[in-house]
């Protein structure tokens, strides 16, 4: 048996489904007896499909009689026939709801159902559920991943041959993450002769301010057919969240508009706590319901755990949880939360701030690796809180970048001055003394990326104001003399 699984979320024209079909294809060619079966949610209808499927491959009439009049169990006919027999392929497209595959209440992996991979063939299943499992030890899962940028790019070429050069079409597919889904949209689109945008560079631009109208628009009869949901960018995943909300996984779709509205970086596990849950969403929240809900977004697919690279594994090791940026935006634009999203903006903004606090207070090297997945998401926290509270977001920077200072984290330690010194300029003035420290922090942190000569300007400059505004005796002065030399 094998697995085919929308990671990324890929369930579209373009995806699994397709997949599928190109196996059905080449196996066809090859002589091979196919059956293609939709599932729709009924066992017993994908059991007459089954049996139907092994009838076509020669189970007797007699033996179907036999499971008809409860003399032998019908799925253990069919999967006893097929065992016996070579050369066929049978696929059985978009089982989102494996639970209720049956027959019975057992799971696909007990391989008493159904499903089975032991056959004489191959059995192709088709699903956005992702886990081993679900499926098992014997599966083989196929993980489908977004398109690479030159196969995405003539994707939309294929679709819309006059709207653009290759390397327009291309900077688009990069634009819309390789996921096929989202380029079929774009592709279609742009295909018609009455669309507002008719080019790619148009439509690229467009994304940033019709969004929600053009990948983010509803269809008036997806909520009622699951094959018009599964094409539109805008429902594809809500299938997925009703499913989980269905399997007791309540805070699934809570916890995915969370994670939307942080930057579209990794996000450390640990900022995902049930307090941060229940102070945004004013919904109760338990460690384990927050496990649940996470576990239940990466089973299928909604969610990634990138895993920690080499250079990490010598120092503690941190959970990461990452959203295709796509799955971001769409979420982040159409999603209607129980609380305003300012209430949900600044449960994040105390929660940051409290990690921030954290991994400052630990000892040796244990906060360096979260304070490098902090970083991302500390500029927004401070644009947030600019002007009416912005002393408390300063310090918070400042008191990641000097964890980054200490982590060796130097271009992440950059970022972060850079940020502080423009927000500061702003908001204190250029000659303010606590601007003045940032340039001066700024300037440190150009030198240990090894722009030396920057940073010197940069100290000659700030030595000159320091004796304009201060005087020449004065500490900060004396500093920025000793940091010239």
């Amino acid at each position: 048996m094998r697995i085919t699984y929308g990671r990324d979320v890929r369930v579209s024209s373009l995806g699994k489904t397709t997949l599928a079909a190109e196996a059905a294809a080449q196996a066809r060619a090859q002589g091979q007896v196919v059956v293609w079966i939709r599932w729709r949610d009924d066992p017993e209808r994908l059991g007459q499909d089954l049996a139907q499927a092994a009838h076509i491959l020669g189970l007797p009439e007699s033996r179907l009689e036999e499971a008809r009049t409860g003399r032998v169990s019908l799925v253990d006919a069919v999967w006893g026939h097929l065992a016996t027999v070579t050369g066929w392929l049978i696929v059985v497209d978009n089982v989102d709801t494996p639970t209720r595959v049956g027959p019975g209440s057992g799971p696909p992996a007990a391989y008493r159902g159904w499903l089975r991979p032991h056959g004489g063939g191959v059995l192709l299943v088709t699903s956005r559920d992702t886990t081993r499992q679900t499926w098992g030890p014997d599966a083989d899962l196929l993980h489908l991943q977004p398109l690479a940028d030159e196969a995405a790019g003539t994707v939309l070429l294929d679709a819309a041959p006059h709207a653009g050069t290759e390397a327009e079409a291309e900077a688009l597919a990069v634009r819309l993450g390789g996921l096929p889904l989202a380029l079929n949209a774009a592709g279609a689109y742009l295909s018609v002769p009455t669309s507002r945008h008719r080019t790619f560079t148009a439509y690229q631009h467009a994304l940033e301010t019709e969004f929600a109208d053009l990948l983010g628009a509803e269809h008036p009869t997806a909520a009622t057919d699951p094959e018009t949901a599964r094409r539109v960018v805008r429902h594809t995943w809500d299938l997925s969240l009703d499913q989980l909300h269905s399997d007791g996984y309540t805070l699934a779709r809570p916890v995915l508009q969370l994670l939307a509205l942080l930057e579209p970086a990794p996000v450390p596990r640990t900022l995902i706590t049930p307090e941060l849950v229940t102070n945004a969403t004013g919904l109760s929240a338990t460690a384990a319901a927050v496990d649940a809900a996470l576990a239940g977004l990466h089973q299928y697919g909604l969610l990634h755990a990138p895993e920690t690279n080499q250079a990490e594994l010598a120092s503690t090791v941190v959970g990461r949880l990452q959203l295709h940026p796509l799955v971001r935006e769409v979420t982040a634009h159409t999603r209607t939360r129980p609380e305003p999203t300012n209430t949900w903006l600044a449960a994040i903004d105390e929660h940051l701030t409290l990690a921030v606090d954290a991994v400052a207070g630990m000892p040796g090297r244990a906060g360096w690796p979260t304070a490098r997945l902090l970083a991302p998401h500390l500029p927004a926290h401070l644009d947030r809180n600019t002007p009416h509270n912005f002393n408390s977001a300063r310090d918070t920077l400042n008191a990641l970048a000097e964890t980054l200072f200490d982590a060796g984290a130097s271009w992440e330690e950059f970022v972060l001055r850079r940020r502080l010194l423009d927000a500061e300029a702003d908001h204190l003035g250029h000659d303010h003394m606590d601007t003045q420290a940032s340039r001066n922090n700024f300037a440190n942190a150009l030198n240990e990326l090894g722009e030396h000569r920057q940073a010197a300007d940069l100290h000659r400059q700030i030595l000159a104001d320091r004796e304009r505004v201060l005087g020449p005796d004065h500490p900060d002065t004396l500093t920025s003399r000793h940091n010239l030399a």
